[in-house]
């Protein structure tokens, strides 16, 4: 009966995501914003990306928008590779492109807050009036900054959330991961616009410095190793509630990269799952809860079928229902970001995703994850 209830509720809530994605409409630049104004700050925290961290540099030294009106600060976090290196050798060839190291400061080393302090420190070096975040291993188009510009000045916010999707691969991880975050990235666009609960990502995220400082930064979130994205979001959603926008544009899109491991895969989550009972929403914790309760009783059905057969037609027939709405919500994400091809792939992933949703939802509240080579203990203490 109660998993009966929640998959109704949930099918409800995968209609009413749907109802408020469809309602987007693409953004499209008059031509009196396209006038290049908006002074940016590019800051990339990043910790041992020696992989990937000259390609995200040249992809951003490659947009079309005057070189005057934007830098790009690479935040080195204590890596232990060549990142900074690399980073070294590209001023060379690009002017505008700057280089922070943390270990120059040794204070920071003791510090918590982690790629937070990163952010910290680069936005106090900053000159422009706008942050722009992203992430080590992501790959931007070339009218990245241009469009945020002409949002800037049609919409005037304070803070944008633009989409994020994930690099295509052929692997069962890298298909679950892109399905997975597609969805998330679907929840994103339609809280953010319809009002009914804030969400982002920090590999595509913009706002006014003077708003960071204006909200106190980071500040009361020191405990936590994470949430440089959303939390400071709900801080500036308090502050400034008509002021938060979703920029969606093709246009805008980050493309970074999935886990390399399935272990990779679940620290990740457990760390995004660390977060939730710090989100300053009561509605997005909520939902959060609510889902994971829905697939953990989900799971337990399968053991419950091996000792009642009875209970498999209707564990099968809520596990219809709930695949169903989430296709029938995902279908426009994934014609929006042109992965529909995906889509063929999610029913049988369906398992899958019952024992990720649990077991990481599960750690992220008791247990620990690692996250560039440090081991984070969750739940965090303030």
């Amino acid at each position: 009966m109660a998993a009966g209830i929640g998959v109704g509720a949930y099918a409800l809530l995968m209609v009413l995501y749907r109802h408020h994605f469809q309602h987007l409409r693409p953004f499209l630049p008059l031509p009196a914003s396209r006038n290049p104004t908006v002074s940016f700050s590019v800051l990339i925290p990043a910790r041992n990306e020696s992989a990937c961290i000259a390609a995200c540099i040249r992809s951003i030294f490659s947009n079309t928008y005057p070189g005057n009106l934007y830098e790009v600060i690479v935040i080195d976090d204590y890596s232990e590779d060549d990142t900074a290196q690399q980073v070294m050798d590209l001023q060379i060839e690009f002017a505008g492109l700057q280089l922070i190291r943390l270990s120059d400061d040794t204070k920071h080393e003791s510090s918590t807050l982690y790629k937070k302090r990163a952010l910290e420190v680069g936005i106090r070096e900053s000159k422009g009036d706008w942050i722009v975040t992203t992430d080590a291993d992501a790959l931007v188009s070339g009218n990245w900054l241009s469009v945020l510009n002409s949002y800037i000045q049609e919409r005037d916010p304070v803070l944008i959330a633009a989409p994020v999707i994930f690099h295509s691969g052929k692997s069962i991880l890298s298909v679950f991961q892109e399905l997975d975050f597609m969805t998330m990235q679907g929840i994103t666009a339609a809280s953010v616009v319809s009002g009914m609960h804030s969400m982002c990502n920090g590999a595509n995220l913009a706002y006014k410095k003077e708003t960071f400082y204006a909200v106190g930064g980071f500040a009361g979130n020191e405990h936590l190793a994470t949430g440089d994205d959303m939390l400071l979001m709900h801080k500036v959603k308090r502050a400034y509630p008509e002021k938060i926008g979703y920029l969606f544009s093709k246009d805008a899109i980050v493309t970074t990269g999935p886990q390399e491991s399935w272990k990779a895969f679940f620290q990740q989550r457990i760390r995004w799952a660390s977060k939730a009972e710090s989100y300053g929403e009561p509605i997005i914790f909520g939902v959060l809860l609510g889902v994971w309760l829905i697939n953990t009783l989900l799971l337990f059905g399968i053991a419950a079928v091996f000792f009642d057969r009875s209970l498999f037609y209707p564990w099968l027939t809520l596990m219809v229902i709930k695949t169903v709405m989430e296709l029938y919500f995902l279908f426009p994400v994934a014609t929006f970001y042109e992965r529909k091809n995906l889509l063929i792939f999610f029913p049988f992933l369906q398992p899958l995703h019952l024992v990720y949703m649990v077991v990481a939802g599960w750690l992220g509240k008791f247990g620990s994850y690692e996250w560039k080579n440090r081991i984070i203990v969750t739940p965090p203490k303030p």
